[in-house]
């Protein structure tokens, strides 16, 4: 893993400290790091060496000493930039991206990172001020995470370098585990260890003598209802997600391409093919199991392109297999094992000798591609005639890979989507089922942690968090600022993008989280991302003269993983067992644990379970997991330190 760690304040030992916070940021791959410290403050970094590979592995300072920076990530625009700084006669010692974010900090301060086109978590050391910049990029694509502990602020890419802190214990925090068992994520800048904190996506914090204070630089905005350009934009997107992925493709090393078979990623894949001087290297997840498979659709996209193509088969047994690692790299609970295939993907993209990938990830969020957009819509759609027996069954052809919500009764599914006059004023309609589904499997938490939750409520805390004019956009707007501002770097990017693939110094790239296309669809008007319920309508255009016709316009395929069924039954690993054992869970005290057990063996006896118990088995044994990973880790650490 590579990323930043850091302090403030009055630390004794500081260097020595901050070796061992660096060494548990990057207990993966070898890609060199190194430390620098002043009175009062300490940087550290480690990086995956893809530009300029001779620099940037370390701390770097401007001539003067008066600035100095620890970076993770990538500025793809560092080109151009260099170039307008060079011209106003800045000189450059290296090729790095790390420079050109260090002199144009030391020109503009914080004004410098509207400028920036990159996923980015970085640190600036001012030793005149005293002063301490932490910054992270717009879409939250890299963590940062900070504590204050004693007289000092702690900060590190990775939660497991704070833990490194003697005296720093990790305790669970309960409401963050009630978002979870709600919302999918904690609600940043909460995680799910007490009294540590995730600097939220776009935003900067200084941290001095007067502690902490956190500013945001950038916002994801929408016009109001009503308010959009009649003009095609068709070419405008091409030429956008084009210098996107062409900027991306930059790096002294190859850069590879993930592909699912989707629309997504196989149009990404394309276009790096046009742009790229040889054959691209393409890298797939394949499923034993027929449900969750898409081989066909990737093969059909790696013959069109002529790609080098890589498939990891994964088996149910080798999701249960990686998961305790999937736990310790996501450091929080999760309620879907779909994590556990991408670890090992990336696992595979590594041992190939690929630093660098590029994805689909944000195209669903940006263009409206998830169900749940559509979901919404056919919602407020049944909501004209709230007495008809027939327009819930649209939710049958929504959803045809949901076999349990399929064989439903028409009543069953007027009830579970049913929606009131007083509905459709609520500013998270969209979510509404999603977030009730999944707060079903709050039904396992033990009494005293009900007690100690009391009355909190997860949803209406995302409601209170929501802009002034968000009910001045369209519907769909206001759905699509929910996934992507709380669910896109709280639960995809987090648990799903960077960290399983940082975890083997695999660098997630994503052209589609680009600010410049991002706030380019946010413009957009609403049915030219979703008209009727075709998804993505805008990019399927822009598609068309890049793949084959089956994938252009190919309906989404959401990925999902084996869940529950993965752990259960033949082949069943000890680890499960053994953290679900009801002496385990009652010590742990967050489980109510006859509940618990009844729920595993009602999932043994039925791996096919619906999504309340599959979510619920996740979220409990990734629970029980954490706790054991971290809490009991943490409390002998203490234990040592004491002696």
């Amino acid at each position: 893993m590579c990323g930043i760690a850091g302090y403030f304040g009055h630390v004794p030992d500081g260097a020595n400290l901050l070796s061992r916070m660096a060494g548990a940021i990057v207990h993966r791959g070898p890609d060199g790091q190194g430390v620098s410290s002043w009175p009062n403050a300490g940087l550290a970094h480690r990086r995956l060496a893809i530009v300029d590979l001779a620099n940037g592995q370390q701390p770097m300072s401007t001539e003067d000493g008066r600035f100095s920076i620890s970076f993770n990530g990538e500025i793809f625009n560092h080109v151009e930039l260099r170039r307008e700084l060079e011209a106003k006669g800045r000189r450059f010692r290296t090729a790095t991206d790390t420079e050109v974010i260090l002199h144009l900090y030391e020109e503009l301060g914080e004004r410098s990172l509207s400028l920036l086109n990159g996923d980015f978590a970085f640190a600036v050391w001012d030793s005149v001020r005293e002063q301490m910049f932490l910054a992270r990029d717009r879409m939250g694509v890299r963590p940062l995470f900070y504590t204050r502990h004693r007289a000092a602020v702690y900060f590190a890419s990775e939660v497991k370098a704070l833990l490194q802190v003697p005296g720093l214990q990790a305790t669970l925090d309960t409401v963050a585990l009630d978002q979870i068992f709600t919302l999918w994520a904690p609600l940043a800048p909460r995680t799910a260890f007490k009294n540590i904190f995730e600097l939220e996506s776009a935003t900067y914090a200084i941290v001095d003598r007067d502690g902490v204070r956190t500013s945001p630089y950038w916002r994801l905005e929408f016009p109001d209802h009503g308010d959009h350009s009649p003009t095609d934009a068709t070419d405008e997107l091409g030429d956008l997600l084009a210098d996107a992925v062409r900027l991306r493709l930059r790096a002294d090393v190859q850069v590879g391409c993930y592909l699912s078979g989707g629309l997504d990623s196989s149009l990404v894949a394309a276009i790096a093919s046009e742009q790229g001087g040889q054959p691209l290297r393409t890298f797939a997840l394949a499923f034993e199991s027929s449900e969750h498979d898409e081989r066909l659709f990737q093969q059909i996209v790696a013959d069109r392109l002529g790609t080098r193509h890589v498939q990891t088969v994964i088996a149910n047994g080798d999701v249960a297999l990686d998961f305790p690692d999937v736990v310790r790299h996501t450091e929080r609970p999760v309620i879907r094992s779909a994590p556990a295939p991408l670890f090992s993907l990336a696992r595979t993209v590594r041992a190939d000798g690929i630093k660098a990938v590029l994805t689909g990830e944000g195209a669903d969020e940006i263009f409206a591609g998830y169900d749940i957009f559509k979901e919404a819509k056919v919602r407020r759609f049944c909501a004209r005639q709230p007495a008809s027996k027939k327009r819930p069954l649209l939710f049958r052809k929504l959803y045809p890979y949901l076999p349990n919500l399929n064989r439903q009764p028409a009543e069953y599914l007027s009830a579970f989507f049913s929606v009131g006059a007083e509905d459709l004023a609520d500013p998270l309609f969209s979510h509404r089922p999603r977030f009730k589904s999944t707060a079903a499997s709050k039904m396992f938490f033990s009494e005293d942690l009900r007690r100690t939750l009391g009355r909190y409520d997860a949803a209406e805390e995302m409601a209170s968090l929501l802009p002034d004019d968000f009910r001045r956009w369209h519907p769909l707007h206001q759905a699509q600022y929910l996934e992507t501002r709380f669910l896109l770097p709280g639960y995809i990017l987090s648990s799903q993008g960077d960290r399983m693939a940082m975890a083997h110094g695999v660098e997630g790239r994503f052209p589609f989280l680009d600010h410049r296309l991002v706030e380019f669809a946010a413009r957009l008007a609403p049915e030219r991302k979703l008209r009727g319920l075709d998804e993505k309508h805008i990019l399927r255009r822009v598609a068309r003269d890049r793949l084959p016709e089956v994938i252009a316009e190919r309906r989404k395929q959401p990925y999902r993983a084996p869940d529950s069924e993965a752990f259960v039954g033949r082949g069943t690993h000890g680890f499960v067992d053994a953290a679900l054992r009801p002496e385990t869970v009652k010590e742990f005290g967050v489980f109510d644990p006859a509940k618990v057990k009844r729920l595993h063996e009602k999932c043994a006896a039925n791996p096919s379970s619906g999504f309340r118990d599959n979510s619920a088995f996740m979220g409990i044994l990734s629970t029980q997991l954490w706790q054991q990973t971290f809490s009991e880790g943490s409390a002998a650490r203490a234990a040592t330190s004491a002696a």
